[in-house]
């Protein structure tokens, strides 16, 4: 099962559907979801995935050049993984989704779509996450690669779920030395894949933002060199305990407040060309449906992911408001 990022970009079926790799076992369990299982016994389970929209193609280029390593020989493997081409359609065309937005779907929310590409795959990722997470070690860890559909202030930077229990140290401390710059706190849960195997599965999971969009061919593979190696070193020494230095890089802010199109009446009042991150000041008209308005509550609030061509129902954008370090 090498070159399993184009086989299944080719629509490809293996008439086997497993074997053996150099140091592991490997499992084809659907269309773009691939097991890796070392010889040796191992304390930690990853769920790797990338391609969740379409048209964000750097890091299925990033997973597909720490594969060939893999297959290589050129790398061990100290964790369980399972490997996720999350939309494998949308990826073929180019496109974001096919019929609706893949990643606001998880949590069971796909049964609130009638049909489509996307409500079928997000039940069968559901499963096969739930199946391989079924009975591993408590180490659980998902990185779900993405790239951005706008340019931000931070050019690289990890949204992480809502989560009671305190972030531990390796895992915040990997993101760093993944060329992350910032991180982001949700505090309540939501539809995203990352959300999905934190709450139900008390992962260690983080939705990765590592530049912008661009199609197959033209994106800069030197400038993911820091999470490429991160990502290489992770795999074959796993996490690494580390004690709090005080010397963190890392902005992190908390998500304060979500701006949802309510209807067809709805106006956002941040230009599309506004960068994730773009500071507003208190009291500044953020948007309005009728009589209903969101404005700044704070100082100073973050806008991300700022959208106002989303389908009524859904996030129109985030409010974030800058937090300290939790580990200095």
């Amino acid at each position: 099962m090498d070159d399993f990022v184009q086989k299944t970009l080719a629509d490809f079926v293996p008439a086997q559907t497993e074997g053996e790799g150099p140091g592991f076992d490997w499992k084809w369990l659907a269309q773009g979801v691939l097991r890796l299982t070392p010889h040796s016994q191992v304390e930690q389970s990853l769920v790797l995935s990338a391609g969740i929209h379409g048209n964000e193609t750097a890091p299925v280029e990033i997973l597909s050049q720490v594969l060939d390593a893999l297959w290589r020989g050129d790398m061990d493997l100290c964790w369980d993984v399972l490997v996720v081409l999350g939309n494998p359609k949308a990826l073929q065309t180019g496109k974001r989704y096919q019929a609706c937005d893949l990643n606001r779907l998880f949590g069971g929310r796909w049964k609130t779509i009638d049909q489509g590409i996307e409500r079928e795959r997000a039940a069968q990722l559901e499963q096969v996450v739930s199946d391989f997470f079924s009975g591993s070690p408590p180490t659980r860890w998902h990185l779900d690669m993405h790239t951005a559909i706008r340019g931000s202030l931070h050019s690289r930077f990890g949204v992480l779920p809502a989560r009671n229990a305190a972030w531990p140290s390796a895992f915040l401390q990997w993101q760093e030395e993944a060329g992350l710059e910032a991180l982001v706190f949700h505090q309540t849960p939501g539809g995203t894949f990352t959300h999905f195997t934190a709450q139900y599965f008390d992962a260690l999971s983080c939705t990765m933002e590592l530049g912008k969009a661009m199609p197959f061919g033209q994106n800069d593979l030197n400038a993911f060199s820091a999470t490429r190696f991160a990502l290489t070193q992770l795999l074959a020494n796993g996490p690494v305990s580390v004690q709090d230095s005080g010397k963190s890089v890392l902005r992190c802010y908390k998500v304060c407040q979500q701006l949802t199109r309510t209807g067809d009446d709805f106006i956002l009042h941040i230009p599309d060309d506004t960068l994730n991150f773009t500071p507003f000041r208190q009291g500044t008209l953020l948007a309005e449906d009728g009589n209903h308005k969101q404005v700044v509550q704070q100082d100073t609030e973050y806008v991300l992911f700022p959208n106002r061509l989303v389908a009524p129902g859904l996030r129109a954008g985030l409010m974030l408001a800058e937090i300290p370090h939790p580990y200095g």
